[in-house]
Protein backbone atom coordinates (compact mmCIF):
# COMPACT_ATOMS: atom_id res chain seq x y z
CA UNK A 1 0.00 0.00 0.00
CA UNK A 2 1.60 3.38 -0.92
CA UNK A 3 1.03 6.19 1.59
CA UNK A 4 1.69 9.99 0.53
CA UNK A 5 3.15 12.78 3.30
CA UNK A 6 3.54 16.19 2.60
CA UNK A 7 6.72 17.68 3.66
CA UNK A 8 8.86 20.80 2.52
CA UNK A 9 13.02 21.65 2.50
CA UNK A 10 13.69 24.82 2.72
CA UNK A 11 15.79 26.63 0.29
CA UNK A 12 17.02 30.04 1.58
CA UNK A 13 13.74 31.97 3.09
CA UNK A 14 11.26 29.71 1.00
CA UNK A 15 9.75 26.08 1.22
CA UNK A 16 9.62 24.00 -1.52
CA UNK A 17 6.99 20.81 -1.67
CA UNK A 18 8.62 17.24 0.02
CA UNK A 19 7.12 13.86 -0.43
CA UNK A 20 7.64 11.00 1.36
CA UNK A 21 6.21 7.88 -0.35
CA UNK A 22 6.17 5.00 1.83
CA UNK A 23 5.72 1.58 0.35
CA UNK A 24 5.36 -1.96 2.08
CA UNK A 25 5.49 -5.15 -0.76
CA UNK A 26 6.79 -8.38 -0.51
CA UNK A 27 10.54 -8.95 0.37
CA UNK A 28 12.90 -8.08 3.41
CA UNK A 29 14.96 -4.84 4.91
CA UNK A 30 14.17 -1.14 4.58
CA UNK A 31 15.44 0.85 2.04
CA UNK A 32 15.98 5.11 2.35
CA UNK A 33 16.14 6.71 -1.47
CA UNK A 34 16.13 9.93 -2.87
CA UNK A 35 19.70 11.70 -2.17
CA UNK A 36 18.50 11.59 1.77
CA UNK A 37 21.82 13.23 3.79
CA UNK A 38 23.08 11.24 7.25
CA UNK A 39 20.61 13.01 9.39
CA UNK A 40 17.82 11.74 7.27
CA UNK A 41 19.45 8.39 7.02
CA UNK A 42 20.21 8.20 10.35
CA UNK A 43 16.25 8.44 11.19
CA UNK A 44 15.41 5.04 10.46
CA UNK A 45 16.85 3.82 13.17
CA UNK A 46 15.41 6.58 15.62
CA UNK A 47 11.95 6.06 13.59
CA UNK A 48 11.59 2.05 14.23
CA UNK A 49 13.00 2.51 18.23
CA UNK A 50 9.92 5.18 18.71
CA UNK A 51 7.60 3.41 17.24
CA UNK A 52 8.47 0.44 18.65
CA UNK A 53 8.29 2.17 22.47
CA UNK A 54 5.01 3.12 21.45
CA UNK A 55 3.87 -0.49 20.55
CA UNK A 56 3.85 -0.53 17.27
CA UNK A 57 5.06 -3.16 14.97
CA UNK A 58 7.99 -2.89 12.24
CA UNK A 59 6.39 -4.94 9.38
CA UNK A 60 8.83 -8.03 8.29
CA UNK A 61 8.23 -7.16 4.77
CA UNK A 62 10.38 -4.89 2.25
CA UNK A 63 9.77 -1.49 3.20
CA UNK A 64 10.91 1.18 0.73
CA UNK A 65 10.98 5.07 1.37
CA UNK A 66 11.44 7.87 -1.07
CA UNK A 67 12.43 11.73 -0.82
CA UNK A 68 10.27 13.04 -3.90
CA UNK A 69 12.04 14.90 -5.85
CA UNK A 70 14.98 12.48 -5.79
CA UNK A 71 17.07 14.74 -7.68
CA UNK A 72 16.92 17.29 -4.78
CA UNK A 73 19.07 16.96 -1.71
CA UNK A 74 17.20 16.37 1.93
CA UNK A 75 18.94 17.59 4.70
CA UNK A 76 18.14 17.60 8.87
CA UNK A 77 16.10 15.19 10.87
CA UNK A 78 12.68 16.94 10.03
CA UNK A 79 11.38 14.11 8.39
CA UNK A 80 11.35 11.30 10.96
CA UNK A 81 7.73 11.95 12.12
CA UNK A 82 6.29 11.49 8.16
CA UNK A 83 8.41 8.76 7.88
CA UNK A 84 6.81 7.30 10.96
CA UNK A 85 3.35 7.79 10.15
CA UNK A 86 3.99 6.34 6.35
CA UNK A 87 5.14 2.95 8.15
CA UNK A 88 2.00 3.06 10.37
CA UNK A 89 -0.37 3.55 7.62
CA UNK A 90 0.80 1.47 4.81
CA UNK A 91 1.12 -1.55 7.43
CA UNK A 92 -2.66 -0.55 8.61
CA UNK A 93 -1.83 -0.27 12.21
CA UNK A 94 -4.23 3.20 12.07
CA UNK A 95 -6.52 4.64 9.90
CA UNK A 96 -5.34 8.04 8.93
CA UNK A 97 -7.94 9.72 6.89
CA UNK A 98 -6.20 13.02 6.72
CA UNK A 99 -2.78 12.61 6.19
CA UNK A 100 -2.84 14.14 2.89
CA UNK A 101 -4.55 17.36 4.11
CA UNK A 102 -1.33 18.65 6.33
CA UNK A 103 2.32 19.76 6.15
CA UNK A 104 3.64 17.01 8.62
CA UNK A 105 7.22 17.95 9.88
CA UNK A 106 9.40 16.99 13.18
CA UNK A 107 12.11 14.99 14.99
CA UNK A 108 11.09 12.17 16.98
CA UNK A 109 12.97 10.79 20.12
CA UNK A 110 13.01 7.45 20.58
CA UNK A 111 10.17 7.75 23.32
CA UNK A 112 8.12 9.00 20.70
CA UNK A 113 8.22 12.91 21.65
CA UNK A 114 8.48 15.10 18.48
CA UNK A 115 11.11 18.12 18.98
CA UNK A 116 11.76 21.51 17.48
CA UNK A 117 12.95 21.89 14.00
CA UNK A 118 13.67 24.92 11.97
CA UNK A 119 12.18 26.94 9.06
CA UNK A 120 8.70 26.64 10.55
CA UNK A 121 7.32 29.70 9.02
CA UNK A 122 8.50 29.45 5.49
CA UNK A 123 6.63 25.80 5.51
CA UNK A 124 3.59 27.33 7.09
CA UNK A 125 3.70 29.63 4.10
CA UNK A 126 3.87 26.74 1.53
CA UNK A 127 0.74 25.24 3.16
CA UNK A 128 -1.20 28.38 2.72
CA UNK A 129 0.00 28.69 -0.94
CA UNK A 130 -0.56 24.91 -1.37
CA UNK A 131 -4.24 24.95 -0.96
CA UNK A 132 -4.12 22.17 2.31
CA UNK A 133 -5.60 22.76 5.67
CA UNK A 134 -2.51 23.58 7.56
CA UNK A 135 0.28 22.14 8.95
CA UNK A 136 1.36 19.28 12.25
CA UNK A 137 4.77 21.09 13.91
CA UNK A 138 6.47 21.02 16.67
CA UNK A 139 5.28 22.49 19.34
CA UNK A 140 7.69 25.58 20.00
CA UNK A 141 8.20 25.64 16.05
CA UNK A 142 4.27 25.94 15.13
CA UNK A 143 4.13 29.05 17.53
CA UNK A 144 6.65 31.24 15.01
CA UNK A 145 3.89 30.65 12.01
CA UNK A 146 0.99 31.33 14.42
CA UNK A 147 0.73 34.98 12.26
CA UNK A 148 -1.17 32.98 9.30
CA UNK A 149 -4.35 32.87 9.22
CA UNK A 150 -6.58 30.89 7.15
CA UNK A 151 -5.00 27.49 7.53
CA UNK A 152 -4.60 25.23 10.58
CA UNK A 153 -1.41 25.39 12.35
CA UNK A 154 -0.87 22.74 15.20
CA UNK A 155 1.74 22.08 17.88
CA UNK A 156 2.11 18.55 19.06
CA UNK A 157 4.28 17.38 21.69
CA UNK A 158 4.32 13.39 20.95
CA UNK A 159 3.63 11.43 17.70
CA UNK A 160 0.20 10.14 19.61
CA UNK A 161 -0.81 13.49 19.45
CA UNK A 162 -0.49 13.60 15.10
CA UNK A 163 -1.80 10.29 15.00
CA UNK A 164 -5.41 11.94 16.71
CA UNK A 165 -4.98 15.04 14.51
CA UNK A 166 -4.68 12.39 11.45
CA UNK A 167 -7.82 10.35 12.60
CA UNK A 168 -10.34 13.07 12.81
CA UNK A 169 -12.28 11.39 15.71
CA UNK A 170 -11.29 13.68 18.08
CA UNK A 171 -11.59 17.55 19.22
CA UNK A 172 -7.79 18.61 18.64
CA UNK A 173 -8.89 22.14 18.48
CA UNK A 174 -6.97 22.28 21.61
CA UNK A 175 -3.30 21.78 19.80
CA UNK A 176 -3.80 24.87 17.16
CA UNK A 177 -1.46 27.50 18.02
CA UNK A 178 -3.44 30.76 18.42
CA UNK A 179 -2.20 34.34 16.34
CA UNK A 180 -0.07 36.30 18.45
CA UNK A 181 0.55 39.85 17.96
CA UNK A 182 4.31 40.53 19.47
CA UNK A 183 6.31 43.34 19.91
CA UNK A 184 9.17 41.18 21.15
CA UNK A 185 12.19 39.61 19.34
CA UNK A 186 15.55 38.34 20.07
CA UNK A 187 17.60 41.71 19.60
CA UNK A 188 20.28 40.86 21.90
CA UNK A 189 20.97 44.74 22.45
CA UNK A 190 19.96 46.86 25.55
CA UNK A 191 19.30 49.84 23.32
CA UNK A 192 20.47 53.13 24.93
CA UNK A 193 18.43 56.08 25.63
CA UNK A 194 19.54 59.07 24.24
CA UNK A 195 19.37 61.08 27.08
CA UNK A 196 21.82 58.87 28.51
CA UNK A 197 24.61 60.27 25.76
CA UNK A 198 26.43 63.29 26.87
CA UNK A 199 27.27 65.73 24.63
CA UNK A 200 27.52 64.65 21.00
CA UNK A 201 25.14 66.64 19.56
CA UNK A 202 26.28 67.19 16.34
CA UNK A 203 26.77 62.97 16.23
CA UNK A 204 23.58 62.82 17.55
CA UNK A 205 22.03 64.89 14.14
CA UNK A 206 23.98 62.77 12.19
CA UNK A 207 22.37 59.34 13.64
CA UNK A 208 18.99 60.71 13.70
CA UNK A 209 19.33 61.22 9.16
CA UNK A 210 20.75 58.28 8.84
CA UNK A 211 17.98 56.51 10.94
CA UNK A 212 15.24 58.18 8.74
CA UNK A 213 16.30 57.44 5.73
CA UNK A 214 18.22 53.96 6.25
CA UNK A 215 21.56 55.44 5.32
CA UNK A 216 24.73 53.86 6.15
CA UNK A 217 26.94 55.36 9.15
CA UNK A 218 30.56 54.96 10.43
CA UNK A 219 31.39 56.46 13.78
CA UNK A 220 35.13 57.57 13.92
CA UNK A 221 36.72 58.63 17.08
CA UNK A 222 38.75 57.58 20.14
CA UNK A 223 38.26 55.00 22.54
CA UNK A 224 35.36 55.92 25.16
CA UNK A 225 33.98 59.06 22.92
CA UNK A 226 30.22 57.19 22.83
CA UNK A 227 30.34 55.60 19.74
CA UNK A 228 29.09 52.46 20.93
CA UNK A 229 26.63 53.92 22.75
CA UNK A 230 25.31 56.38 19.60
CA UNK A 231 25.45 53.13 17.28
CA UNK A 232 22.91 51.36 20.57
CA UNK A 233 20.75 54.49 20.99
CA UNK A 234 20.43 54.32 17.14
CA UNK A 235 18.72 51.01 17.47
CA UNK A 236 16.07 52.45 19.68
CA UNK A 237 14.97 55.07 17.23
CA UNK A 238 14.29 52.95 14.39
CA UNK A 239 10.19 52.46 13.66
CA UNK A 240 8.63 49.02 14.12
CA UNK A 241 8.95 46.89 10.67
CA UNK A 242 5.57 46.46 8.35
CA UNK A 243 4.04 43.69 8.05
CA UNK A 244 6.14 42.32 4.79
CA UNK A 245 9.19 43.20 6.29
CA UNK A 246 8.48 41.67 9.83
CA UNK A 247 7.33 38.54 7.45
CA UNK A 248 10.79 38.65 5.53
CA UNK A 249 12.99 38.85 8.52
CA UNK A 250 11.00 36.57 10.86
CA UNK A 251 11.19 33.91 7.92
CA UNK A 252 15.13 34.49 7.87
CA UNK A 253 15.43 33.84 11.68
CA UNK A 254 13.27 30.97 11.32
CA UNK A 255 15.56 29.23 8.32
CA UNK A 256 18.69 30.27 10.70
CA UNK A 257 16.41 27.85 13.93
CA UNK A 258 16.68 31.64 16.37
CA UNK A 259 12.92 32.36 15.58
CA UNK A 260 10.33 33.97 17.86
CA UNK A 261 9.39 31.25 19.73
CA UNK A 262 7.18 33.02 21.98
CA UNK A 263 4.60 33.46 18.76
CA UNK A 264 3.73 36.00 16.10
CA UNK A 265 6.26 38.03 13.82
CA UNK A 266 9.32 40.26 15.02
CA UNK A 267 8.16 43.52 14.69
CA UNK A 268 11.32 45.17 16.04
CA UNK A 269 14.24 45.80 13.97
CA UNK A 270 17.18 43.46 14.27
CA UNK A 271 20.53 44.26 15.63
CA UNK A 272 23.28 42.21 14.83
CA UNK A 273 26.96 43.05 16.27
CA UNK A 274 29.62 40.38 14.66
CA UNK A 275 32.78 40.47 16.35
CA UNK A 276 35.53 41.73 13.59
CA UNK A 277 37.34 38.52 13.37
CA UNK A 278 34.00 37.01 12.09
CA UNK A 279 34.78 34.75 8.88
CA UNK A 280 33.27 35.66 5.18
CA UNK A 281 30.77 32.73 6.08
CA UNK A 282 29.93 34.32 9.54
CA UNK A 283 29.08 37.35 7.51
CA UNK A 284 27.60 36.36 4.26
CA UNK A 285 26.51 33.35 5.06
CA UNK A 286 27.54 29.61 3.74
CA UNK A 287 27.43 26.08 4.05
CA UNK A 288 27.85 23.30 1.57
CA UNK A 289 24.09 21.70 1.04
CA UNK A 290 22.64 23.66 3.26
CA UNK A 291 23.44 27.14 2.92
CA UNK A 292 22.67 29.63 6.02
CA UNK A 293 22.34 32.99 6.19
CA UNK A 294 24.79 35.03 7.75
CA UNK A 295 24.72 38.14 9.91
CA UNK A 296 24.20 40.73 7.06
CA UNK A 297 20.65 38.78 6.27
CA UNK A 298 19.97 38.15 9.87
CA UNK A 299 20.21 41.96 9.97
CA UNK A 300 17.96 42.68 7.26
CA UNK A 301 15.48 45.42 8.00
CA UNK A 302 17.65 46.02 10.82
CA UNK A 303 21.16 47.53 12.06
CA UNK A 304 24.24 45.86 11.15
CA UNK A 305 27.06 47.23 14.02
CA UNK A 306 30.51 46.20 12.56
CA UNK A 307 32.82 47.60 15.79
CA UNK A 308 36.13 48.25 15.28
CA UNK A 309 35.63 48.67 11.50
CA UNK A 310 39.23 49.07 10.88
CA UNK A 311 40.15 46.15 12.59
CA UNK A 312 38.16 43.63 10.03
CA UNK A 313 39.77 41.95 7.76
CA UNK A 314 40.71 43.50 3.99
CA UNK A 315 38.64 40.87 2.34
CA UNK A 316 35.85 40.51 4.67
CA UNK A 317 35.01 44.02 4.64
CA UNK A 318 35.13 44.77 1.16
CA UNK A 319 32.77 41.47 0.93
CA UNK A 320 29.89 44.19 1.95
CA UNK A 321 30.23 46.22 -1.00
CA UNK A 322 27.92 44.77 -2.97
CA UNK A 323 25.12 43.30 -0.56
CA UNK A 324 25.38 47.04 0.56
CA UNK A 325 24.06 48.14 -3.02
CA UNK A 326 22.13 45.33 -4.25
CA UNK A 327 20.30 44.71 -0.87
CA UNK A 328 20.39 40.79 -1.38
CA UNK A 329 23.31 38.22 -1.16
CA UNK A 330 23.87 35.23 -3.42
CA UNK A 331 25.71 32.50 -2.48
CA UNK A 332 26.85 29.33 -5.10
CA UNK A 333 28.33 26.49 -4.02
CA UNK A 334 28.74 23.24 -6.88
CA UNK A 335 25.15 21.73 -6.20
CA UNK A 336 23.56 24.31 -4.96
CA UNK A 337 23.09 28.72 -5.05
CA UNK A 338 21.04 30.26 -2.87
CA UNK A 339 19.64 34.10 -2.53
CA UNK A 340 19.01 35.79 1.05
CA UNK A 341 17.91 39.22 1.54
CA UNK A 342 20.36 41.68 2.90
CA UNK A 343 18.88 45.29 2.80
CA UNK A 344 20.75 46.18 5.88
CA UNK A 345 21.56 49.71 7.81
CA UNK A 346 25.63 49.17 7.98
CA UNK A 347 26.30 51.51 11.76
CA UNK A 348 30.36 50.99 11.62
CA UNK A 349 32.57 52.18 14.38
CA UNK A 350 36.32 53.22 14.28
CA UNK A 351 39.21 54.80 15.90
CA UNK A 352 40.95 56.96 14.04
CA UNK A 353 44.51 55.32 14.20
CA UNK A 354 45.85 52.34 15.53
CA UNK A 355 46.59 54.25 19.18
CA UNK A 356 42.88 55.39 19.31
CA UNK A 357 44.02 58.65 20.37
CA UNK A 358 44.46 60.83 17.68
CA UNK A 359 43.02 64.17 18.41
CA UNK A 360 43.20 64.24 21.92
CA UNK A 361 46.83 66.48 22.13
CA UNK A 362 49.48 64.84 22.60
CA UNK A 363 48.29 61.57 23.75
CA UNK A 364 48.44 60.28 20.21
CA UNK A 365 51.89 57.99 19.80
CA UNK A 366 51.39 56.97 16.12
CA UNK A 367 53.39 58.59 13.57
CA UNK A 368 51.58 60.11 10.56
CA UNK A 369 52.25 57.25 8.31
CA UNK A 370 50.81 55.13 10.80
CA UNK A 371 47.68 56.54 11.26
CA UNK A 372 47.08 57.10 7.19
CA UNK A 373 47.82 53.44 6.64
CA UNK A 374 45.91 52.28 9.30
CA UNK A 375 42.74 54.93 8.42
CA UNK A 376 43.33 53.99 4.61
CA UNK A 377 42.00 50.42 5.25
CA UNK A 378 38.65 52.16 4.55
CA UNK A 379 38.78 51.78 0.83
CA UNK A 380 36.76 54.23 -1.82
CA UNK A 381 34.36 51.88 -2.75
CA UNK A 382 33.24 50.91 0.67
CA UNK A 383 33.10 54.81 2.04
CA UNK A 384 31.23 55.41 -1.17
CA UNK A 385 28.51 53.83 -0.23
CA UNK A 386 28.66 55.43 3.15
CA UNK A 387 26.50 58.58 3.63
CA UNK A 388 26.98 59.91 6.68
CA UNK A 389 30.69 60.02 7.95
CA UNK A 390 30.96 61.44 11.70
CA UNK A 391 33.92 62.36 13.87
CA UNK A 392 33.02 61.65 17.24
CA UNK A 393 35.02 64.10 19.58
CA UNK A 394 35.91 63.12 23.40
CA UNK A 395 33.63 64.82 25.70
CA UNK A 396 34.92 67.62 27.58
CA UNK A 397 35.06 67.82 31.44
CA UNK A 398 32.90 70.32 31.95
CA UNK A 399 30.37 68.54 30.07
CA UNK A 400 30.80 65.34 32.12
CA UNK A 401 30.42 67.21 35.20
CA UNK A 402 27.89 69.72 34.43
CA UNK A 403 25.45 67.49 32.94
CA UNK A 404 22.91 69.03 31.02
CA UNK A 405 18.83 67.29 30.22
CA UNK A 406 19.34 66.10 27.08
CA UNK A 407 16.26 64.99 24.49
CA UNK A 408 15.17 61.06 25.06
CA UNK A 409 15.01 58.86 22.83
CA UNK A 410 11.08 58.66 22.54
CA UNK A 411 11.32 62.34 20.93
CA UNK A 412 14.03 61.22 18.44
CA UNK A 413 11.80 58.53 17.41
CA UNK A 414 8.61 60.26 16.84
CA UNK A 415 10.59 62.46 13.81
CA UNK A 416 12.51 59.95 12.61
CA UNK A 417 8.68 58.08 12.38
CA UNK A 418 7.11 60.88 10.74
CA UNK A 419 10.28 61.18 8.05
CA UNK A 420 9.86 57.45 7.24
CA UNK A 421 5.62 58.21 6.66
CA UNK A 422 6.65 60.80 4.14
CA UNK A 423 8.74 58.09 2.17
CA UNK A 424 6.14 55.35 2.56
CA UNK A 425 3.79 57.51 1.09
CA UNK A 426 6.15 59.00 -1.72
CA UNK A 427 6.59 55.51 -2.95
CA UNK A 428 3.49 53.91 -2.51
CA UNK A 429 2.65 54.65 -6.22
CA UNK A 430 6.00 53.12 -6.99
CA UNK A 431 5.11 50.03 -4.68
CA UNK A 432 1.94 49.63 -6.54
CA UNK A 433 1.33 46.17 -8.14
CA UNK A 434 4.95 44.72 -6.30
CA UNK A 435 4.43 41.41 -4.57
CA UNK A 436 8.29 40.57 -3.92
CA UNK A 437 9.26 42.89 -0.92
CA UNK A 438 12.66 42.29 -2.14
CA UNK A 439 12.03 44.98 -4.86
CA UNK A 440 9.44 47.80 -2.71
CA UNK A 441 11.59 50.63 -1.72
CA UNK A 442 10.47 51.97 1.80
CA UNK A 443 13.44 54.19 2.31
CA UNK A 444 15.30 57.48 0.51
CA UNK A 445 18.50 55.30 0.74
CA UNK A 446 17.00 52.83 -1.70
CA UNK A 447 15.83 54.99 -4.79
CA UNK A 448 17.31 54.13 -7.56
CA UNK A 449 18.84 57.15 -10.21
CA UNK A 450 15.62 57.13 -12.11
CA UNK A 451 13.70 57.61 -8.78
CA UNK A 452 16.04 60.19 -7.81
CA UNK A 453 15.17 61.71 -10.97
CA UNK A 454 11.78 61.53 -10.02
CA UNK A 455 11.45 62.33 -6.43
CA UNK A 456 14.41 64.49 -5.84
CA UNK A 457 14.15 67.43 -7.79
CA UNK A 458 16.76 69.89 -7.61
CA UNK A 459 16.26 74.01 -7.93
CA UNK A 460 19.23 75.40 -10.06
CA UNK A 461 20.62 77.04 -6.92
CA UNK A 462 20.80 73.64 -5.31
CA UNK A 463 22.09 72.18 -8.82
CA UNK A 464 25.43 74.86 -8.91
CA UNK A 465 26.36 74.17 -5.28
CA UNK A 466 26.14 70.13 -6.17
CA UNK A 467 28.23 71.14 -8.95
CA UNK A 468 30.78 73.23 -6.90
CA UNK A 469 31.16 70.51 -4.49
CA UNK A 470 31.86 67.53 -7.09
CA UNK A 471 34.12 69.16 -8.94
CA UNK A 472 36.49 70.82 -5.81
CA UNK A 473 36.16 67.72 -4.15
CA UNK A 474 36.31 65.09 -7.12
CA UNK A 475 33.16 63.03 -5.77
CA UNK A 476 32.20 59.86 -7.82
CA UNK A 477 28.84 59.47 -9.85
CA UNK A 478 27.83 57.21 -6.37
CA UNK A 479 28.91 59.98 -3.77
CA UNK A 480 26.77 62.10 -5.84
CA UNK A 481 23.74 60.12 -5.97
CA UNK A 482 23.88 59.54 -2.16
CA UNK A 483 24.43 63.16 -1.38
CA UNK A 484 21.18 63.86 -2.79
CA UNK A 485 19.34 60.89 -1.51
CA UNK A 486 20.76 62.11 2.09
CA UNK A 487 19.49 65.77 1.20
CA UNK A 488 16.24 64.59 0.08
CA UNK A 489 16.01 62.95 4.25
CA UNK A 490 17.42 65.92 5.68
CA UNK A 491 14.38 68.06 4.08
CA UNK A 492 11.66 64.88 5.00
CA UNK A 493 12.79 65.53 8.94
CA UNK A 494 12.22 69.30 8.25
CA UNK A 495 8.89 68.12 6.44
CA UNK A 496 9.61 69.93 3.81
CA UNK A 497 8.53 69.54 0.33
CA UNK A 498 11.71 70.29 -1.71
CA UNK A 499 15.69 69.96 -1.47
CA UNK A 500 16.86 73.32 -0.68
CA UNK A 501 20.46 74.67 -0.78
CA UNK A 502 21.17 73.51 3.06
CA UNK A 503 20.27 70.41 2.57
CA UNK A 504 22.42 69.67 0.08
CA UNK A 505 25.04 71.65 2.00
CA UNK A 506 24.81 69.52 5.30
CA UNK A 507 24.27 66.28 2.98
CA UNK A 508 27.79 66.95 1.61
CA UNK A 509 29.33 68.33 4.86
CA UNK A 510 29.02 64.51 6.23
CA UNK A 511 31.56 62.91 4.06
CA UNK A 512 34.38 65.03 5.12
CA UNK A 513 36.42 61.85 4.47
CA UNK A 514 35.35 62.85 0.76
CA UNK A 515 36.91 66.69 1.41
CA UNK A 516 40.20 66.49 3.12
CA UNK A 517 42.77 63.82 4.61
CA UNK A 518 41.65 62.95 8.33
CA UNK A 519 45.37 63.78 9.38
CA UNK A 520 46.16 67.20 7.31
Amino acid sequence: MLINIHCAKCIGIDAVPVTVEVDIATGIGIHLVGLADAAVKESLLRTITSLQSMGFRIPGKKIVINLAPADMHKKGSGYDVPIALGIIAASRQRDLPLLEDFIIMGELGLDGSVRDISGALPIAELASRSGLKGCILPAASAMEASEYEGIEIYGVTDLEQVLKILAGEEDCTDLIVERKITEETETGVDYMDFSEIIGQEGAKRGVEIAAAGNHNVILIGSPGSGKSSLARAMAGILPPMCREQALQTSKIYSVAGIGNSSGGLMRKRPFRSPHYSASVAALIGGGSDNIMPGEISLAHNGILFADEFCETPKRVMEMLRAPMEDRKVTISRLKSKVEYPADFMLVAATNPCPCGYYGEGDRCTCTPSRRIAYISRLSGPIMDRIDVQLWVSKVDARNLVNRKPAENTAAVAARVLRAREIQTRRFEQENAGITDPERKIFCNSAMSNRQIEKYCPLSEDCKELLERIIERFGLSARACSRIIKLARTIADLADLPDILPEHISEAAGYRFLDRQNLFE
